[in-house]
């Protein structure tokens, strides 16, 4: 089996988990009209008993959940607002997409988020409203709390990701620092019915941390804030109204987010629609339609790329050698969220730096790719999902020149890539469940 045909195998297995948790199919699974009855998982709903109903979100996939509600209600549909990533809006009718900043939140964003809390403004028992989140969500729905500017809101998310904090770390300081995170877009909506439609990207799928949570408890607190900036010696680097807000927070001059048995979410729901497990999964049955023998590692893998990378590159090695943990043609597959140390500046994502941390150890096998992309279509500030190498990649490199630990060593695998030809390129997937990584050893 040559690497050519390995190399096609990988890019088809991941496009098949793609349509697995495409976001339109995904709430027509879950969310069934018929005449005037809404059934949304398990519970039911009677349009006619509803004055005014309205759909409100954010997340890259956003705009095509909207158009997947707007087919469902059709004229019972009052109208609604999603803010979504830059070149992700999709064609709506009654549902206006806002284009805005990922994943640095920016003006559109704020803007955006500020008429969705003039509309919930509005609502009353009467009213029932469905919140459409995706990943993403945390940095389109920004509104920052008072006396506290996006810019500086801005810097804090900054430091974060460089820093190398966690999606669940990032998420905690967001919701802390915001008027509608953490349960607070649910206070909003009251007293309207409120029904979330969630697809996570996250590990282990924590409501309260998918798009920072915006309609569910929050038990994430302001000391676990203390704690982050402790954790990653930010406390100096913090503007000023941050330290401020969070100080005021501890003290209790703040008021905390709203946690479970708060009565605001006496009347809403929540239903995860679709998720990483269901990507996998997907994968799963391509690979074996294509005669390989599928190992699922696990959908919650997280820590360091280069850590996981290197793990993946010695068992290609136990693979091809032994046939074990999977006999061949195999394909392992993983999903989750790694974490990227920036050590230069460089262009880059996890993605890519995990295929390039796999280059050197997966040298010299003749029947060896590995694969690694984003579902979102993003990987990093680039235009590429992700990479795809093999046991040639190395050589191939060295003939052009590119330095594999050099580019390692400024965290610069899309330049290593680009000239190769092996960046992942799929545009706008239009969902978003974290990453799908392949090995595949024919």
């Amino acid at each position: 089996m040559s690497t050519a045909a390995l190399r096609k195998d990988a890019r088809c297995i991941f496009d098949a988990a793609l349509q697995a948790v495409d976001p339109a199919a995904a709430i027509r699974r879950h969310v069934v009209r018929i005449g005037n009855r809404l059934k949304v998982g398990g519970r039911g709903y009677n349009l006619d008993r509803f004055e005014n109903v309205y759909v409100v979100g954010a997340g890259k996939a956003g705009s095509v959940m909207a158009g997947a509600m707007e087919s469902l209600l059709g004229d019972r549909l009052t109208g609604g607002m999603v803010n979504v990533k830059y070149g992700h809006s999709t064609p709506l009718r009654r549902v206006e997409a806002v284009e805005a900043g990922h994943p640095i939140p920016d003006a559109a964003g704020v803007a955006g988020t500020e008429q969705i809390v003039e509309l919930l403004a509005t609502l009353g028992e009467d009213d029932l409203v469905f919140c459409l989140l995706s990943g993403g969500g945390s940095a389109l729905l920004p509104l920052p709390a008072e006396g506290v500017t996006l810019e500086e809101k801005q810097a804090v998310t900054e430091l974060l990701l460089q820093c190398g904090a966690t999606i669940n770390e990032t998420n905690t300081v967001r919701k802390h620092i915001s008027r509608v995170k953490g349960g607070q877009l649910a206070r909003l909506a009251s007293p309207a019915r409120l029904v979330s439609l969630v697809l996570s990207d996250v590990i282990g799928d924590p409501l309260d941390i998918i798009a920072s949570g915006p309609t569910v408890p929050d038990e994430s607190t302001f000391a676990d804030c203390r704690g982050i900036f402790n954790k990653y010696g930010l406390h100096d680097r913090l503007p000023a109204t941050v330290t401020r807000h969070l100080e005021a927070g501890l003290k209790g001059t703040v008021p905390e987010t709203p946690g479970p048995g708060d009565p605001v979410f006496g009347r809403t729901q929540t239903v995860m629609v679709a998720n990483n497990r269901q990507a996998l999964d997907s994968a799963r049955t391509e690979a074996e339609r294509r005669g390989y023998n599928p190992l699922v590692l696990s959908s919650s893998i997280d820590g360091e790329t280069r850590e996981v990378a290197r793990v993946y590159a010695a068992m290609a090695r136990e693979i091809e050698e032994y046939g074990d943990p999977v006999r061949r043609p195999a394909c392992v597959i993983s999903g989750g969220e790694t974490t990227v140390t920036l050590k230069g500046g460089g262009k880059g994502g996890r993605n890519q730096e995990f295929v390039l941390a796999t280059v050197a150890g997966i040298e010299g096998l003749e029947r060896t790719v590995v694969f690694s992309a984003g579902t979102d279509g993003t990987d990093g500030p680039t235009d590429a999902a992700g990479a795809v190498a093999d046991g040639y990649t190395l050589a191939r490199a060295a003939e052009m020149g590119l330095d594999a630990d050099d580019c390692m060593g400024r965290s610069d695998a899309y330049h290593f890539f680009k000239p190769l030809g092996d960046l992942v390129m799929t545009g706008p997937t239009h969902t978003n469940v974290m990453d799908l990584r392949l090995l595949l050893v024919g």
